[in-house]
This record gives structure tokens, C-alpha cells and sequence, in this order.
């Protein structure tokens, strides 16, 4: 089963930059396994939908918004979302990935059926810093455990 792990957000805007982060871990604890590629991306909608095709599944990390406390993580399927427009999962000037993965598929795009989401909860995802808040930054362990424990799912 091939599974792409893409990090989101952007890394010199503070706490946006956690998906980034956790990414670069969970390539260093993955097997050299081909079936298994990490990507880190700044982008939604369409772009994002068309980093995924050719891929079975999908893990996508991300900073959330959530009333719940900085560096609270979430884990979701896609489809589970609502379908506006939050963080890098869309763009204003686009649309959001539900909306282009849908269209991915009526052009004969072949894209993950399942797409899981891992949030971290952040405020600060527009400060110009590349340090993440200490909350934020003690979630990665736990977020980078719990991907790893979806791509054992996903694995076999």
C-alpha cells in the first residue's frame, strides 16, 4: 500500500510550522521503505490534492484550531471535516481539498480513499519565528508516535 505522510504548514511562521516539524521526525524513525514517502508542503486545495495522486493513502499533519489547549492533537479522517476553508487543508484562493479531491476523482484522478488528518492545536501560526511554543513543541513526540502507529495500520 503506498502511504504519503505530508507535513503542512510553513516553518518560519511559528507554531504553523509544526507539521514540518513532525514530518522531519517520522523520516527519521521510517524503514527505508519505498512504499512510504514524506512530503513537507505550504499549500491546499487543488495543489495539495495533486501532491496525492498515485497514493492509496494519506496522512496529512497540520496546525488545528481548537478551542481545546495548545498542543492538544486531533486525529480525523478527511471526510470527517468540515468542508471550509481552515489552515492549509484550503486556501481562499482556491478551494478546499474535500472539494478538489472530488474533483480529482470525476477527472479520473487516483487519489487516497482514506485521508487522515493529525492536527496540533496552535495560536500563533502568524508570527515570523522558526521556533515553535513550548506547548506545541512537547506535542511532537506524541504526534510522531501517533503517525507512526497509523502507518503500521497502513502498512499491513
Amino acid at each position: 500500500m503506498k502511504t504519503l505522510v505530508v507535513g503542512l504548514g510553513n516553518p518560519i511562521l511559528g507554531d504553523d510550522g509544526v507539521g514540518w516539524k513532525v514530518a522531519e521526525e517520522i523520516e527519521q524513525h521510517l524503514p527505508d521503505d519505498r512504499s512510504i514517502a514524506v512530503d513537507r508542503l505550504s499549500l491546499g486545495g487543488i495543489s495539495l490534492m495533486e501532491h496525492l495522486i498515485g497514493y492509496d493513502r494519506a496522512i496529512l499533519i497540520d496546525a488545528f484550531a481548537s478551542d481545546e489547549g495548545l498542543g492538544s492533537i486531533h486525529v480525523m479522517r478527511l471526510n470527517d471535516l468540515p468542508n471550509y476553508s481552515a489552515f492549509h487543508i484550503s486556501s481562499t484562493h482556491d478551494t478546499s481539498l474535500q472539494n478538489a479531491i472530488e474533483m480529482g476523482h470525476s477527472l479520473g484522478a487516483y487519489l487516497p480513499e482514506e485521508i487522515t488528518v493529525v492536527g496540533i492545536t496552535t495560536k500563533r501560526i502568524y508570527d515570523f519565528s522558526e521556533e515553535l511554543s513550548p506547548p506545541v513543541a512537547e506535542a511532537i513526540p506524541q504526534t510522531v508516535k501517533i503517525v507512526l502507529d497509523l502507518l503500521k495500520q497502513t502498512t499491513h
